[in-house]
C-alpha cells in the first residue's frame, strides 16, 4: 500500500468518492428535467439571476434580450458539451438543492469513503475537497449522501473560482490556504492532468482506479488505488 507523510488531504468527487454514473445518470438528468420549470419559478431569485448572468457572461449571450429561454438552450448546450463552465455549475446546484432537501437524490458514496473519513479525522488530517463543481453544490452533496450528512469531516471546499482543475497554480492557491507546506497534502483524484498540475504545484498525489472510470495508461507515474483503505498515512 502506498504510504503518505501528509497532515492534509485533498479529494476529488466523481470517480474518486463517487461514482461517475451518479453524476451522469442521476444529476445531470435531474437538472436536464428541472431546468424549465426552475427558471420560470425562480428568475427574479437572486440566486438564479446571478448565476444566469455568469452564464450570459462566459456564453456572450445578449444581456439586453436575456431570457428563460435562451438560459435554458445555453445549459443545454454546455451540458451536451461538457463544458466546465462556472456559471453553469452554479445554476445546477441550486436545482440540485431542490432534489436533494425533498430528499429525492442522495448522494453515491463509495462504501469505503466515509469510514475513511472518520478515520482521517480522528488522526487530526485536514480533509478538503476540490470538484468542478460548485461549492454549494459540493455541499449539497455531502450533506445529503447514503450515508448521512457527512460534512463535519471537511475543513474547506474549492470549485472552479479558485481555477482550473488542471492548472498547478490552483493547487498552489489551495495550499496556501490550508497553511502547510503543499509537499504535505495529498491531493486524490481519478484524472491522471489533474494529477500532473498538483504535483507541479509540490502537492503529493494518487490516482483513484474506480469502476466505471476512464482507463488510464501505464506510466503515468503516480502512486494508485482503489480503495481509500489502501492510502496510508505516515
Amino acid at each position: 500500500m502506498p504510504q503518505f507523510p501528509v497532515t492534509g488531504v485533498l479529494l476529488d468527487i466523481e470517480g474518486t468518492t463517487s461514482s461517475i454514473s451518479f453524476v451522469y445518470d442521476v444529476m445531470f438528468p435531474y437538472v436536464r428535467r428541472e431546468l424549465d420549470a426552475y427558471l420560470e419559478s425562480h428568475w427574479d431569485d437572486v440566486d438564479c439571476r446571478e448565476a444566469c448572468d455568469l452564464i450570459a457572461t462566459e456564453g456572450n449571450l445578449n444581456a439586453n434580450s436575456l431570457s428563460a429561454q435562451a438560459i435554458g438552450d445555453e445549459v443545454i448546450r454546455l451540458m451536451d458539451d461538457d463544458v466546465k463552465s462556472t456559471g453553469l455549475k452554479q445554476l445546477q446546484g441550486l436545482i440540485w438543492k431542490a432534489g436533494f432537501e425533498s430528499g429525492e437524490m442522495q448522494a453515491h458514496l463509495y462504501e469505503d469513503v466515509p469510514p475513511a473519513l472518520i478515520r482521517w479525522n480522528a488522526d487530526g488530517r485536514d480533509v478538503r475537497i476540490y470538484s468542478s463543481g460548485s461549492v454549494a453544490a459540493q455541499r449539497l452533496f455531502f450533506g445529503h449522501t447514503e450515508y448521512g450528512d457527512l460534512l463535519k469531516h471537511f475543513g474547506g471546499h474549492y470549485d472552479t473560482t479558485t481555477g482550473p482543475k488542471k492548472e498547478s497554480e490552483s493547487y498552489t492557491k489551495i495550499a496556501e490556504q490550508f497553511a502547510v507546506p503543499a509537499s504535505e497534502i495529498l491531493f486524490v483524484s481519478d484524472v491522471v492532468a489533474e494529477l500532473d498540475a498538483a504535483r507541479e504545484a509540490d502537492l503529493q498525489t494518487c490516482l483513484c482506479i474506480r469502476p466505471g472510470n476512464q482507463q488510464v495508461a501505464p506510466g503515468h507515474g503516480h502512486a494508485a488505488v482503489s480503495n481509500f483503505a489502501q492510502l496510508e498515512f505516515v
